[in-house]
């Protein structure tokens, strides 16, 4: 087999990157990326390169080299996945809201429509690669569906799961860490990892490029996910310890990332980690082990979850306690609300949580970000249950400039590490604000000195 056509099914945060990375390093295949939502494609194909569906550093340019050469967005999924060697399932794979495993399995409601579709369809023989996060033993899953067709199609399963750092996607798919690539042991199995390694190896050196088998592969996402939160709940829980002990967290970070044992990546404290992945797969690595009988192993994982939610909690209570115990119709700045910065993300931003616990109370809130639009902010908080008729009578209000977002203040609370907040005439915002004005820096990205020479009180997690 040779592969000539790749299809991707799912146009969001990983299948259009990775995609837009794999047809720029191999022009000689053809690169298809569809999706069900219409919207989402066109903006995909849109000459506004600055309205493409995800932000993130450099991928307009990517797109703009290759879109219509060897790079397709449609919505055609049948003919694309008739046409195609090689298909890649790239879809969303939430936390389950119903029913066995709800709150920590994965929803594999999406993977199996794929796999049906991919079944449906499919006349020659297919190599199926999981992109989405999954379980272990989901390609199990995918094989023993695609298999009930029989209609003599020969289908292998490969695992390549993604490890992209959102805001630096593009990078990490260009010099990337390492390229894991699982499948099936057998002499097939092999030689559908050799085609797909041979896609990576255009630009990847062979030495980066990891194959295991299927199950090696699918559990190393969800592990070293969870390895990364638990450094971040273990700092985040040192913060509080300094906080009553007199210690500075972040010459406690520095000690400890000067041991190179250790290293100093991950280390920093911040209000708690967001985005789609690292709680959805702790909570999964959680179920998981349960439904294994491991205990132990579940209430361990389980805990980085607790820390992380406390630290949002407790980031909301210090602007509580400081505001004199109320923030009833008081004017709360929100500087960023994507999980992190250089990407229009919003997925379980802590963010949204702290605005949940602020809006409960009573708070107005101001929101500036520089990426994430206004209909996506009332989304996020829409799906939380929030009060719409509080929020619908204008208690919730998005602007397009930091310094109209500050007007009339009480507190400002940083709550996304855009590089732009630091250059800002802070000076020129403390004007603007209620006095005595304050700053609850949750990434800890200011200067502490340079805000309290200008005469207001500055606090941050972990200070």
């Amino acid at each position: 087999m040779k592969i000539n056509n790749i299809c991707c099914i799912g146009a969001g945060y990983v299948g259009g990157p990775t995609m837009a990375i794999i047809a720029q390093k191999n022009p000689d295949i053809n690169v298809y990326v569809v999706d069900v939502n219409q919207e989402k494609i066109n903006r995909w194909n849109s000459s506004d390169l600055e309205n493409l569906p995800v932000y993130e550093p450099g991928l307009a340019e990517v797109v703009s080299s290759v879109r219509g050469k060897n790079l397709f967005f449609s919505t055609d999924i049948d003919k694309n996945i008739r046409e195609s060697e090689m298909i890649f399932i790239s879809v969303n794979t939430p936390t389950k809201t119903y029913g066995d495993g709800k709150g920590m399995a994965a929803d594999l409601t999406y993977v199996e429509l794929c796999a049906r579709k991919i079944a449906e369809v499919s006349r020659t023989d297919k190599i199926i690669v999981e992109k989405s996060t999954l379980p272990v033993k989901t390609a199990a899953a995918i094989k023993n569906i695609v298999d009930e067709t029989g209609n003599g199609v020969n289908f292998q399963i490969l695992s390549n799961p993604e490890f992209l750092a959102e805001g630096t996607a593009m990078r990490d798919l260009e010099v990337p860490d390492r390229v894991l690539i699982g499948g099936e042991q057998t002499e097939s199995g092999k030689k559908a990892i050799e085609l797909l390694v041979e896609i990576y190896s255009s630009w990847v050196p062979k030495s980066n490029i990891l194959t295991t088998n299927l199950w090696s592969s699918e559990l190393s996402k969800l592990s070293a996910n969870a390895f990364l939160a638990q450094r971040i709940s273990s700092v985040n829980s040192l913060s509080e310890l300094c906080e009553k002990t007199g210690a500075n967290i972040d010459e406690v970070s520095k000690a400890i990332g000067m041991d190179s044992r250790i290293g100093s990546k991950f280390l920093k404290s911040s209000v708690g980690f967001g985005g789609s992945c690292f709680q959805k797969d702790i909570l999964n690595l959680v179920y998981i082990s349960k439904s294994l009988g491991l205990n132990e192993v579940a209430d361990y994982w389980n805990q980085v979850i607790i820390i992380n939610d406390h630290q949002k909690r407790r980031f909301g209570n210090n602007i509580l306690k400081s505001l004199h115990g109320t923030v009833a119709n008081k004017k709360i700045t929100f500087f960023g609300w994507a999980f992190k910065k250089n990407t229009n993300d919003s997925r379980e931003s802590a963010a949204i949580y702290v605005a949940k616990q602020l809006l409960n109370e009573k708070a107005i809130l101001q929101i500036y970000d520089p990426k994430v639009s206004e209909k996506q902010i009332l989304s996020d908080l829409k799906n939380l249950n929030v009060d719409m008729d509080f929020i619908n009578n204008k208690k919730v209000i998005c602007l397009n400039n930091p310094y109209d977002a500050v007007g009339d203040s009480h507190a400002i609370a940083i709550l996304t590490e855009w590089d732009e907040f630091i250059d800002y005439d802070w000076k020129k915002i403390f004007e603007k604000m209620k006095k005595p004005a304050f700053i609850f820096d949750g990434r800890n990205i200011l200067d502490r000195e340079s805000v309290e020479n200008v005469g207001f009180v500055y606090k941050g997690i972990g200070n």
